[in-house]
């Protein structure tokens, strides 16, 4: 059921319990789980906070906490499957979900007792009408029960055949097929793809400023979460200029209210701007030289795998007028007279070469005098804390980790995280380059294929569903400007990479064909159970991304097979 008024319904409902919070492994959910913890701390609402990998954790984690908990709230998992089938909890437990996968499962929409869903419904939802899913058969009850009691009649009164019963019943049945061929109609088109909507930490932010609790930190937070979906391509480019929108919106609202303060200059403090940006990843903590290369946006507009491509380059440095040796340095390091304009130089040049996007509306935060980072930035810090395989640690240390690197009292942490998310980036760049010029990428009629073989370098990293996601948009973006064929322009793209080589696994991607307006929705999701179904490959379905599975290594041919014959 949705939720109506999220402060009566929801907040003023948890207020005096003990809530078990359990938070998917992605940024949107870390930021909306900030938010919402810190409104617990001004209200001293207890509560126990789990952090969970997929569909496995979360059955295991409502079993660990099921009997001392009656409420939970789930961020970013549960609304995409019938959850009270999958959990099978008792009656007296609440579930109160804030997800931004897309469709919502229609049990959970119509579901008053036990599910609240913390969802807009201004999202183009969709959602079919009650009565063309669900359909109470009680009239068919009346017509078998008379005809029992017919039958209990002596048997030596002859039994009078009634046809018009037998026609009434024929008609009903028909009615029914019909109406059950209808509604498997509906719910195809309505689950056949995957999509995302409002970020989970907008939705808590709002419910911080409808209390009047918000401060801004959760500004910030909720900023990030929105900040996510665009770098992971979750949302479409509309959707995320509205929501910058809003929360300008609160930004102004925030420096105006703090203008007569006196402490807004002081050496702790926090100022959150909006910024009309550079589209170069982490340009700030490096040198712009290595930002522009490892940048999908500018690597992939210079080709920059090709020879000619590292020319156009260097074309492009000159054109801007600036030194090679202030480029290849570090940015904090670089003249104040050069960075004072950057921006429009580098914007001016950009255009001349085609890249007319190079800017995009975002935001950016002081932390004091020196500290400054975009919100992008903090995106990318989280995301390799938060799947970093450096060390063997386990998932909940670098669920914490990343945690920690969202507030601005540990910042060491956060320079850690941008530390990794370099590393990162250039694994990914230098991985794209070699898949296009070993020409690993493979068209296979209804989609384009890439498999990473065993011992490719950073291969390992690419065993975590973000890093590979972020890989598979990148590469396809890269063989989009790289390639003459014009059919495979429009293609999706399949990514398989080796998730764990003593149990055989491979660890399968599905995203969306490369477009400027489209609109991010992903059919892999239904498509692999469908071939999972009829080959009988061994899967395992449990990401909260339908379109990410895992996969034996023996099964990848036949199941492959059959995607492409479901598809084509």
């Amino acid at each position: 059921m949705f939720i109506a008024d999220i402060r009566k319904d929801f907040y003023e409902v948890v207020a005096n319990q003990r809530v078990a919070l359990l938070v998917a492994s992605d940024i949107d959910a870390l930021c909306a789980c900030k938010i919402l913890q810190a409104l617990f701390h001004c209200d001293q609402i207890q509560y126990t906070l789990v952090p969970v990998k997929g569909w496995q954790d979360l059955g295991t984690a409502f079993l660990e906490h099921k009997e001392q908990f009656r409420y939970f709230v789930l961020i970013n998992c549960g609304a995409n499957v019938d959850l009270l089938e999958m959990l099978q909890p008792d009656d007296d437990s609440i579930f109160f979900i804030c997800d931004t996968h897309r469709p919502v499962d229609v049990v959970n929409v119509y579901n008053d007792t036990q599910i609240k869903l913390l969802i807009k419904q201004d999202d183009d939802l969709g959602v079919p009408s009650y009565d063309d899913i669900f359909r109470d058969d009680d009239e068919e009850g009346d017509d078998s029960g008379n005809e029992s009691d017919e039958g209990s009649e002596p048997s030596g009164k002859r039994r009078r055949f009634d046809e018009g019963a037998v026609e009434r019943r024929i008609e009903r049945q028909r009615a029914r097929r019909e109406w059950e061929g209808r509604r498997r109609e509906i719910l195809f088109d309505y689950e056949q793809y995957e999509y995302h909507g409002t970020s989970a930490a907008m939705m808590f932010f709002e419910l911080a400023w409808v209390l009047t609790k918000d401060t801004k930190d959760m500004l910030w937070w909720a900023i990030i979460g929105l900040t996510d979906q665009w770098v992971h391509d979750k949302i479409t480019h509309m959707k995320y200029v509205t929501d910058i929108a809003t929360m300008q919106r609160h930004v102004s609202r925030h420096n105006h209210r703090n203008e007569d303060e006196e402490n807004s200059l002081s050496i702790d403090c926090m100022r959150i701007s909006f910024e009309y940006d550079l589209r170069l990843t982490l340009y700030q903590h490096w040198s712009l030289y290595e930002s522009i290369c490892n940048s999908c946006y500018t690597s992939c507009s210079f080709k920059l795998w090709t020879l000619n491509g590292q020319k156009k380059l260097q074309e492009f440095l000159a054109d801007m007028g600036l030194p090679l040796k202030q480029v290849r340095q570090k940015f904090n390091s670089m003249d104040m007279s050069i960075k004072e304009n950057l921006r429009d130089v580098i914007e001016e040049s950009s255009n001349k070469y085609g890249m007319k996007d190079i800017r995009i509306q975002t935001f950016g935060v002081h932390f004091g005098f020196k500290n400054r980072f975009l919100a992008s930035d903090m995106v990318h810090a989280a995301a390799a804390l938060l799947e970093s395989t450096e060390k063997d640690e386990s998932d909940g240390d670098n669920f914490i980790k990343a945690l920690d690197a969202l507030s601005r009292s540990n910042l060491e942490r956060l320079h850690s995280g941008i530390d990794l998310a370099k590393k990162k980036l250039m694994a990914v760049q230098q991985t794209v380059a070699s898949c296009i010029c070993t020409n690993l990428i493979l068209s296979q009629g209804p989609f384009l294929y890439c498999y990473l073989m065993e011992g490719t370098p950073d291969v390992k990293l690419f065993s975590k569903p973000m890093a590979l996601t972020l890989l598979c948009k990148y590469l396809l973006k890269a063989f989009v400007h790289s390639t003459r064929n014009k059919r495979c322009k429009l293609l999706p793209l399949i990514m398989a990479a080796p998730k764990d080589v003593d149990k055989g696994t491979v660890i399968v991607v599905g995203i969306p064909p490369e477009s400027e307006t489209s609109d991010k929705k992903n059919f892999f999701g239904r498509a692999f159970e469908k071939a999972a179904e009829s080959t009988s490959s061994r899967t395992l379905h449990d990401h909260f991304d339908t379109s990410v599975i895992e996969l034996k290594s023996e099964d990848r041919s036949k199941f492959l097979d059959a995607l492409i014959t479901l598809l084509s």
